[in-house]
């Protein structure tokens, strides 16, 4: 009876301490977990570009815009998600973000048509970003795929996509997109 008691007296205290320790754990971040969760956020690589944040019309070269963009923050403001609208029901999603362990960019493509493309080659400087990624063909042959996001102006940006089939050798335009910002 009384080795019960004891039991009992420390699993109270050992479930009082839990409580305490629980409650107290959002308060306890440790230089590291502050330094991690401010690193996206404070990181220059990453600010670098968001010249593209924001709402957008979207047109062709000299036509009158037709499509719409967002492009956003997401996950600590490390992702950069652009949530687009090509109009006649063509809509996707592009993402990117930066990994401070390889000192790379990286992003998807994905469209509501079923396509997917990974770039796994990027970067980011100066209002000049530029991801390359390879791909396959509607008849299975390689593909390489280059997106240019190019800040113009304060309130004006071009995306330039471009496909290859000889490694990079030549580029053929398949997209040119030319971003004023909503007003």
């Amino acid at each position: 009876m009384k080795e019960t008691l004891v039991r009992i007296i420390l699993l109270r205290k050992y479930i009082l301490m839990l409580t305490v320790a629980t409650c107290l754990l959002p308060f306890a971040r440790t230089p590291l977990a502050q330094a991690e969760a401010a690193g996206c956020a404070a990181s220059a690589e990453t600010r670098q570009f968001d010249y593209w944040l924001g709402d957008w019309n979207v047109g062709g070269p000299g036509a009158s815009s037709n499509s719409k963009s967002t492009v956003a923050l997401t996950l600590d403001k490390c992702v950069f998600v652009e949530t687009w609208d090509g109009g006649r029901g063509h809509a996707g999603q592009n993402v990117f973000g930066y990994s401070p362990d390889d000192h790379t960019w990286y992003g998807m493509f994905a469209d509501n048509h079923g396509r997917v493309h990974i770039f796994t080659q990027g970067t980011v400087s100066d209002g000049t970003a530029e991801f390359r990624g390879p791909s396959r063909g509607q008849n299975g042959e390689a593909v390489l795929n280059r997106v240019k996001i190019v800040r113009v102006a304060v309130d004006k940006v071009e995306q330039t996509w471009e496909k290859s089939s000889d490694n990079g050798g030549t580029w053929n335009v398949v997209f040119r997109g030319e971003y004023s910002r909503m007003r």
